[in-house]
């Protein structure tokens, strides 16, 4: 079994919004897979979407940091009739606690690694 590289949303120029997502779930998982996979889908049609990171703990609790352009955006998906299906879902099957956080960032710079050259040891 492989893994894929997980490769976080790249700086990008400010300003822009954060919505922190953080939630912690039952044990029911009922269609929750699938519905999160689909959401991940409509998300990116949504004007001013601009990527997400997610990440979950082994002890459960997982972040989701969704980044659009403006406040229109992150309006849009909020009233999106499928979301807004899944949120009360959820409410009633999948989640222990949510809470959710929007910030306006106003600075964002990123790293990343060059890949260095391997060496090869030459037998003679």
């Amino acid at each position: 079994m492989s893994e894929q590289r997980v490769v976080p949303v790249s700086a990008l120029q400010p300003p822009y919004y954060a919505v922190v997502f953080t939630s912690v779930r039952t044990v029911e998982d009922d269609g929750y897979g699938e519905t999160a996979d689909r959401l991940g889908e409509l998300v990116r049609d949504v004007p001013g979407f601009l990527g997400e990171d997610s990440a979950r703990t082994p002890g459960g609790l997982a972040i989701t940091v969704a980044y659009f352009r403006d406040l229109d955006g992150i309006e849009q998906w909020r009233t999106h009739a499928e979301h807004r299906a899944a949120k009360e879902y959820g409410r009633a099957h999948w989640y222990e606690r949510y809470s959710l956080h929007i910030a306006k960032v106003e600075h964002s710079h990123g790293f990343e690694r060059k890949p260095q050259a391997i060496l090869t040891e030459q037998v003679s």
